[in-house]
Formats: structure tokens, C-alpha cells, sequence
């Protein structure tokens, strides 16, 4: 028997980072040059094939619940509104863009106090885009790491690394319940 978990899981990050790319490529594994920013909140679904976990004796299946906000420049109740029942979040930074990398406590601060024991992931995107090895990678790694938050090298135009951020983040859920 397969038991089905759902869980809200909210994309974070500023205007470009690729959060609605992120999700696009994972939920129907599509990609699209086009930028259109996302105004308000576009919630869409993913179930995950079932998986047997070691602390669990038998089969879930993780259902996605994405919430892809738009870039939050100043926080205020709704946005915590947004916030509110997450299980877990998708923080996403543009490698191409290191000032993206700069201020993230302005959506990752009221998230965590909302949802203190949400489970957080770092994603760097656009990682087709910059010098594999680089200086703005090594940047996100000590970044990631201050935090101590698992990171990934993402590119949802390649779809590198993508279903494993999410199934790492899935994973993080699970062993917590």
C-alpha cells in the first residue's frame, strides 16, 4: 500500500532568478526563452513516483503543492499569508547575476519566522550561463554553506540538476515527519 503525502512548497527569490522556469521544467519538463513575470502567486502540482525510505516501512508518494511568488520587494502580511502551511521552500538565486546572491532575508527571514520548521533548499539557476568551476560558483557554495543549506547548480533551460533539487527537498520532508 502507498500512502500519498501533499506538501506547499513555496519558490522564493527576486525577478529573473527562473523560479517559474524551475517549475515548468520540473512539473512538465518544458522550458521557455520568453521572460513573464509572475504577478501574485501561480500555484501548480507535480506527484512523484512512489519511493520506499528507510524510515518508512512502506511506499510514498510526494505530491508537490508549488507556489511560485512573484519577487517580493517589501514584506507585508499577504506575502506572509503566502508563506503560511509550507512545508518546505525553493530558494532561488541567478548565477548570472551574482547581486541576486545579495539580500535574501527579505523573503528568507519572514519565511522562516512563519514556518520555523520548513525545510529550505538553495538553488543557483542559469548555471548553463556561467564558468562551471568560477568564482561566482565558489561564491554561492560558501554562501549556501554559511547558511547551512544544501545547494544545487541548476539550469531549468537544460533541466540540469532540477528533479534533483526537488527530490532532495522531498527527501528532506519526509525524513523530518
Amino acid at each position: 500500500m502507498t500512502i500519498e503525502v501533499s506538501k506547499k512548497i513555496c519558490m522564493l527569490g527576486s525577478f529573473g532568478v527562473g523560479k517559474t522556469s524551475l517549475v515548468r521544467r520540473f512539473v512538465y519538463n518544458l522550458f521557455d526563452e520568453k521572460y513573464l513575470s509572475t504577478i501574485g502567486v501561480q500555484v501548480t502540482q507535480k506527484k512523484m513516483p512512489p519511493v520506499t525510505l528507510a524510515k518508512k516501512s512502506q511506499a510514498v508518494a510526494f505530491k508537490f503543492i508549488l507556489w511560485d511568488l512573484a519577487h517580493i520587494e517589501k514584506f507585508n502580511e499577504l506575502i506572509r499569508n503566502y508563506f503560511r502551511g509550507s512545508n518546505g521552500a525553493l530558494v532561488v538565486f541567478d548565477l548570472s547575476r551574482s547581486l541576486s546572491i545579495q539580500n535574501p532575508d527579505v523573503f528568507l527571514k519572514p519565511f522562516k519566522e512563519t514556518n520555523p520548521d520548513s525545510k529550505i533548499i538553495f538553488i543557483a539557476n542559469k548555471y548553463d550561463l556561467v564558468e562551471a568551476e568560477g568564482p561566482v560558483v565558489e561564491e554561492f557554495r560558501q554562501f549556501a554553506k554559511s547558511h547551512q543549506v544544501p545547494c544545487f547548480m541548476t539550469s531549468a533551460k537544460s533541466g540540469d540538476n532540477v528533479e534533483k533539487a526537488f527530490n532532495k527537498l522531498a527527501e528532506m520532508i519526509l525524513e523530518a515527519e
